[in-house]
């Protein structure tokens, strides 16, 4: 039987005024009709660093994760502000897709289209306009490379993306974010469907893209945000209840629920 935590909280982890934030909410709302999914979630990321999303099933991480680049528009009523560049994204006006370009999703499964590996990276270009061969072929090495990807498939591109292992297409789903050229990643769990192997290679990844982008991911499995991540935000039943350093989060931790969620006790 799940035990009965408060809601108290402890104080959210803030920066100072030397540190470049890539986005932050504040006071974000999430509604599924009546149901009250996310409480009160401000929020703020460090630019060019891994803040990892951890809780429970449940708990609001990935309601909160697809709220960032307003994948619950259709869904969900989402209130509150979504800051980025100055902007709060989160109101009428804002052309999501154009949000979504700066801001790209990774999902828990990887999805790659039935097309071939150029054709995965590319097609989205396409569609925004960009025609020249030469700028579409280097965008698709930069991006492969970037998800370190190309030496495995640089002599492949022509052939379907399907064929590609679990953990290939999933760094394959990463490549295509980046062909956009995106400041933020968000990950919604990249590694629960990937054995070891592969999930150690998605993490490597990880940790080298963090010098160009801003990551923002959700997981299940402590061990993965305490080895990627540098700041670490925990859920429970649609609340932010503690956000620090990730070695903070895992050392110390200010609640008796965060400390029972960390040292496997939770329940």
């Amino acid at each position: 039987m799940l035990k009965n935590y408060s809601f108290e909280k402890t104080a959210v982890q803030t920066f100072d005024e030397h540190t470049t934030l890539a986005m932050k909410t504040e006071n974000m709302q999430v509604f599924y009709g009546s149901n009250h999914a996310m409480h009160d979630a401000s929020l703020a990321f460090p630019k060019n660093q891994i803040t990892a999303l951890i809780g429970a099933s449940g708990s609001g991480k990935s309601t909160y994760l697809r709220s960032l680049n307003r994948m619950n528009d259709t869904i969900a009523t989402v209130t509150g502000k979504i800051w980025y560049h100055g902007v709060d994204i989160n109101q009428p006006n804002v052309n999501i897709y154009e949000i979504r370009r700066h801001i790209g999703m990774v999902f828990q499964r990887p999805n790659p289209f039935a097309k071939s590996i150029r054709e995965n990276i590319i097609y989205a270009l396409r569609a925004t306009g960009v025609k020249n061969k030469k700028v579409l072929d280097e965008r698709v090495e930069q991006s492969l490379q970037g998800a370190a990807l190309w030496d495995e498939v640089k002599d492949s591109l022509d052939k379907s993306a399907l064929a590609l292992s679990g953990g290939q297409q999933q760094r394959l789903c990463i490549a295509r974010s980046l062909a956009m050229s995106p400041d933020v990643l968000l990950l919604d769990e990249p590694c629960s469907a990937l054995d070891p192997i592969s999930t150690v290679k998605v993490e490597e990844t990880l940790l080298e893209l963090q010098k160009k982008y801003t990551i923002i991911i959700v997981t299940h499995n402590m061990q993965q945000a305490a080895r990627i991540s540098s700041q670490c935000a925990f859920f429970h039943l649609g609340h932010v209840m503690e956000y620090s350093p990730t070695t903070t989060m895992f050392s110390t931790p200010q609640i008796q629920v965060t400390q029972d969620y960390v040292s496997g006790s939770f329940g």
